[in-house]
């Protein structure tokens, strides 16, 4: 199935003309974000928390202690509603009312359980150090046993997603277009800084070149 069907969960209903259904959309904009928000309801109480996360397939995982609120209640079968983000520009107009952001954004639906086995719990810390740092799970110490145990690790499978995203220049009035005022598109992105080495760290270890030409890259 390449696109996700419009139902009472997913539906994009304001500016239905910016929402997007299909997967390829929705994958890209999941695997460029790092941080992604998680909204469950407990004892009548909504919380809505951030967690990095990957993408596996058509599964998101996360990962933290065993005694996370926020994964315990994803292993015990809830339903949750997680969401990311990528801002990509402030839009400037002539008005004030027709300021804006481009965006792109997913908004995703499942039902999540724990990741038990050793193996699938390997697979999906991997997947989420690739998230992070392609290529950094290689070189890195791999996970001791006690590590393990101590990690909880969740899957939600995706049963229903939408993305929505604003591109271009502001929609200003026809009548304001003679305002004398700047207008237009401020893009915006992620970029990398000089890596700060620890100082802990022998002097003879270089900087891997992961981390020189880091970016945010989209899987396919």
């Amino acid at each position: 199935m390449t696109a996700f069907a419009k139902t009472d969960r997913n539906r994009i209903t304001r500016l239905a003309k910016r929402g997007h259904y299909d997967r390829a959309t929705i994958n890209h904009i999941l695997d460029e974000a790092l941080v992604c928000h998680v909204g469950f309801v407990e004892q009548h109480q909504p919380y809505v928390l951030p967690i990095n996360f990957a993408r596996l397939g058509a599964t998101i995982v996360m990962h933290g202690s065993k005694t996370s609120r926020l994964l315990t209640h994803i292993a015990a079968g809830h339903p949750v509603c997680v969401e990311v983000t990528l801002v990509d520009g402030l839009v400037l107009a002539r008005s004030v009312f027709h300021h804006s952001i481009n965006y792109r954004s997913v908004v995703l639906f499942g039902t999540g359980h724990l990741v038990e086995a050793d193996s699938d719990k390997l697979a999906a810390l991997s997947a989420m150090m690739e998230q992070l740092i392609p290529g950094r799970w290689q070189a890195a110490r791999q996970p001791t046993q006690q590590e393990l145990n101590a990690t909880s690790v969740v899957a939600i499978p995706i049963d229903h997603a939408s993305a929505k995203i604003r591109r271009g220049p502001p929609g200003d009035d026809p009548a304001d277009a003679a305002w004398p005022l700047w207008a237009g598109v401020l893009p915006l992105q992620v970029q990398a800084l000089a890596p700060v080495p620890d100082t802990r760290m022998p002097v003879d270890v270089g900087v891997p070149e992961y981390l020189t030409n880091y970016a945010r890259n989209k899987k396919d």
